[in-house]
């Protein structure tokens, strides 16, 4: 069965990821019904943990959001950030821009992650994704991109791989302030270091860092 949800999570801390306690927190994640795979996130200039899953259904991936991970998020004393992703409707897209997420396999290990959301309700079908992948393709230092639908929102966004830090930070500083300009919407950007997440995300069965 292909994988129905995608699940991004960030917690409002600030941890050193070579100080966080992922090792236990890993053990329980391979126990949560449904989890596929994790690739850990680390918060560039804040140190904010987080994530991004796959998992087998919506079912799964609700209950992750509604159960385990406020109770995880309790633990630490912290608020957090949840939301949940149709896989389905974004298949076509992500192949198109090389998603790990759909079978491509990356030749070069990433250095920064990049996760966007545009305040928006629109059907992943009617998104102009056929329009903006060749001008992503273009971006210095991009690897790939998974395109994200919001589960009951439709709000658009995306996660995507860069080769390095300065790559990912200008992206988000530069270009894709422009394209949520052409929704007239706001939005969210995050970036993170992927270096610092490499040996936690592998014990996940992260597609980015397959041995």
């Amino acid at each position: 069965m292909a994988h129905q949800a995608f699940v991004y999570t960030e917690l409002q801390l600030s941890v050193p990821f070579d100080q966080a306690p992922w090792r236990e927190v890993n053990r329980a994640l391979l126990k949560q019904p449904g989890l596929r795979n994790k690739t850990w996130l680390a918060g560039l200039g804040n140190h904010s943990l987080g994530g991004l899953y796959t998992f087998d259904s919506l079912a799964d991936a609700t209950a992750f959001v509604t159960g385990y991970f406020p109770a995880e998020a309790a633990r630490f004393g912290t608020a957090q950030t949840t939301r949940v992703f149709d896989a389905t409707v974004v298949e076509e897209a992500s192949r198109q821009m090389d998603s790990p997420h759909f079978g491509h396999r990356l030749e070069q290990r990433p250095g920064a992650f990049v996760y966007t959301e545009v305040q928006i309700s629109v059907p992943f079908a009617e998104a102009p994704w056929r329009d903006l992948n060749p001008m992503l393709k273009r971006q210095p230092g991009i690897l790939t991109k998974t395109w994200l639908s919001g589960y009951r929102t439709n709000s658009v966004g995306g996660f995507y791989a860069f080769t390095d830090l300065d790559s990912a930070t200008a992206f988000a500083h530069h270009q894709f302030p422009k394209e949520a300009a052409t929704f007239d919407a706001a939005f969210y950007t995050r970036v993170f270091d992927a270096a610092q997440v490499a040996e936690a995300s592998r014990e996940l069965h992260s597609p980015f860092f397959v041995s």
